[in-house]
């Protein structure tokens, strides 16, 4: 049974074998995977030690108190915290060991293929279409809003692989290499100027079935194992008392007491308090996860964060007036990793407002809260039995 006492001996003999003032930061990283410190909640030889999901902050702790580098975790979120856990669940021994030393690692960035110009918040309705031949399957389509497409090496991807039966039903996973011949990245420029999402055309890609994730025509189950992981990475961030969005807004209420008013201090007071809960909901909720799989608490989540992001943004636009209305840089510019609270209030206005579009759109998300969390009744839904192909489009 590993231990706390346990894993600090570990880390502290890893830590002797591999110093970190002397030792390349891949190299460290690679080492730190074999050992079982990478996430020490994993399988034994994938990066874990099979130890509760709680302890990885001990082995955390003494790795920076030690000045370790870490792996970028911004950078590569998407195949830190949607990719690898549907890999754990779903993939094959041979998937497993190829794919997640290499996205812990950070050497391969992974982005999702997932939303469609014609399927954003009815997810299930799209229409990328992907036919077998022999050993592999032929994908011909579109996605849209996919975040680092532009420097992604792998793509988590939903399918239709069966037009002919309902729409949750003919959908499958597949693993898709973003280097192959027929995939085609285009920026989308964003209304901060930059462009973190692309669309991505699929002509005639070809996928092996050894890159299939789950069973034909299950994914749209494999798919919720990423979308539940998703809120939960995006909504369920560890951050400090004061971090995220409220941060900068109190930093400038103390240092510009000639910005203050008496109403814009009682709307603060009210954020803060909310951005507190939210922080402490979501300590519970990664407790939570030490028993098991996410479950629908993380639609909750997110819609907090998105709801907050957006008022306390807007909070610290008003609080510096004029300022406010400035704006650092319109460049064009393709970033490597979102920064939802970077640059200058004038950024953080406006990236806020695709916090409630990305990671499942807030409506959606206060149906997955009020059928799956509060046991609400389901809306109506008159297509649930119709085949795929005679939905209207």
């Amino acid at each position: 049974m590993t231990d706390a006492a346990e894993l600090r001996r570990r880390t502290h003999e890893f830590l002797a074998a591999h110093p970190p003032a002397t030792t390349g930061r891949l190299e460290f990283l690679r080492a730190r995977f074999d050992a079982g410190l990478a996430w020490v909640h994993f399988p034994e030889g994938l990066g874990g030690l099979g130890a509760p999901r709680s302890l990885q902050a001990v082995v955390d702790a003494g790795l920076e108190a030690a000045g370790a580098p870490d792996n970028d975790p911004r950078r590569i979120g998407i195949g830190l915290g949607m990719a690898a856990p549907t890999i754990l669940q779903y993939g094959t021994e041979e998937q497993k060991r190829r794919f997640l030393k290499p996205l812990w690692t950070g050497e391969e960035v992974w982005c999702q293929l997932f939303s469609e110009p014609g399927a954003g918040s009815d997810l299930a309705a799209l229409g990328t279409r992907a036919v077998r031949e022999g050993d592999e399957w032929v994908v011909n389509g579109q996605k849209v809003w996919t975040s680092s497409a532009h420097v992604a090496r792998w793509a988590i991807l939903i399918a239709r692989t069966d037009p002919d039966v309902p729409k949750h039903r003919g959908i499958t996973y597949f693993l898709c290499d973003m280097t192959d011949p027929g995939v085609e990245v285009r920026p989308l420029r964003q209304i901060t100027g930059e462009a973190e999402f692309n669309e991505v055309f699929l002509t005639g890609v070809r996928i092996p079935d050894a890159h299939r994730l789950g069973e034909i025509g299950d994914g749209w189950r494999v798919a919720q194992t990423t979308l539940n992981n998703e809120r939960v990475a995006i909504g369920g961030m560890r951050i400090p008392r004061e971090g995220g969005m409220i941060g900068p807004v109190s930093r400038t209420w103390r240092e510009r007491p000639e910005l203050r008013t008496h109403d814009l201090h009682q709307r603060l007071l009210t954020l803060w308090v909310e951005a507190e809960v939210a922080r402490l909901t979501g300590e519970r909720l990664r407790q939570q996860l030490v028993a098991g799989q996410p479950g629908p608490e993380g639609a909750g989540m997110k819609l907090a964060f998105a709801r907050l992001n957006q008022a306390i943004s807007g909070l610290e636009v008003e609080l510096r007036g004029e300022e406010g209305l400035l704006y650092d840089d319109w460049t064009m510019r393709r970033p490597e990793k979102v920064d939802f609270t970077g640059r200058d209030a004038g950024y953080r206005y406006l990236r806020s407002k695709g916090n409630s579009i990305e990671g499942g759109t807030s409506e959606v998300l206060l149906n997955i809260v009020a059928e799956r969390v509060l046991g609400l009744p389901a809306e109506p839904r008159t297509d649930k039995d119709v085949a795929w192909k005679d939905l209207a489009r």
